[in-house]
């Protein structure tokens, strides 16, 4: 079947606080010509210049993908791409006046709904998917025991499973079938942070703009009262009981899996940076921001027909070389 390359048919705006700067930030989403892909404008600084959304222009991956090139840097983009991505727009320029992307609620429901609000237009050139169909390719994070796992498949489809040491958040799981499946069942998923984390994020001059409004917040080791008040207290958030466990965010989890279910629409945000639609189906344990692009680089790299292998933790191979097992919980 013929595929079109597609583009917004208007332009819209959204404003949002971002998630880690606190800046109130404006960002704009533009239609843009064939083969353009997707390219983010930093009209705050002089000259306003370009960063083309790919992944080997990804720079830093410490709670978001970070994008940099040609002195600019742009980060918490995977939402706004997933959105993009997810509803099939090959070509799109971003606009946006801060050093990062608004983090709105915490998902990609909010790109979504003004992507189908606006419309979408077909182009004249022929889309080009990427697909491998004599080779799979396999991400491994040694230190972590992450992977990345990439198969021959005539459809895109992602199986991911998450795991953290956590009593509130252990062994989740999510799969995702089609893109078509990603408004309905994935696009309102929101990101998620544990307590225990936010004050050393906080030490590194990150996450100024979270609160219980855009976030699941986990709060699964007690601490000290005093503890939780002072870091009620720099986010901006009301007291909580400092020996009531469990899920503190002002909406309840919309999933019994939303964390897993985010994770899944990080990996398509991240994906997005291969600049292609990909065929094949993709098999992701404890997947994160640095795998999902070391994951994307090495689909860029074998696009290159002259790349037969990478490193140790990159494997390009034959269908029939080696083996992966999923398990489930």
């Amino acid at each position: 079947m013929t595929t079109y390359q597609r583009t917004l048919k208007n332009s819209f705006s959204l404003e949002g606080k971002g998630l880690h700067t606190g800046l109130n930030i404006r960002i704009t989403f533009n239609p843009a010509p064939d083969n353009h892909g997707y390219k983010i404008k930093r009209t705050d600084i002089l000259g306003q210049p370009i960063i083309d959304a790919l992944a080997e222009n990804v720079s830093a991956t410490q709670r978001g993908t970070v994008l940099s090139a040609n002195g600019a840097q742009v980060s918490t983009v995977e939402h706004a791409l997933a959105a993009l991505y997810a509803c099939e727009i090959d070509n799109c320029l971003i606009e946006v006046n801060a050093p990062e992307f608004p983090i709105l609620d915490g998902s990609s429901i909010l790109f979504v709904s003004k992507i189908k609000e606006v419309g979408i237009q077909q182009q004249k050139s022929l889309r080009k998917y990427i697909t491998f169909k004599r080779k799979r390719i396999k991400v491994v994070d040694k230190a972590t025991g992450a992977s990345m796992l990439l198969l021959p498949d005539e459809s895109f489809s992602i199986q991911s499973q998450i795991s953290f040491d956590s009593t509130f958040l252990r062994k989740q799981d999510a799969q995702m079938n089609d893109l078509s499946e990603f408004t309905r069942d994935f696009a309102s998923a929101r990101t998620f942070v544990f307590v225990r984390e936010i004050e050393p994020l906080l030490e590194n001059n990150l996450v100024k703009g979270g609160d219980l409004d855009n976030a699941i917040v986990i709060y699964d080791k007690q601490i000290e009262q005093e503890n939780l008040d002072h870091l009620a207290d720099l986010m901006g958030v009301k007291h909580k009981d400092a020996q009531k466990l469990g899920y503190i965010m002002n909406k309840p989890l919309l999933y019994p899996n939303e964390p897993a279910r985010h994770k899944l629409l990080d990996i398509i945000g991240d994906i997005a940076l291969v600049g292609h639609f990909i065929k094949g189906k993709i098999i992701a344990n404890c997947p994160g921001h640095k795998i999902n692009n070391l994951f994307a680089r090495a689909i860029r790299e074998a696009m290159k027909p002259e790349v037969k292998s990478t490193t140790a933790d990159i494997i390009t191979e034959p269908i029939g070389m080696g083996s992966f097992y999923w398990n489930h919980p």
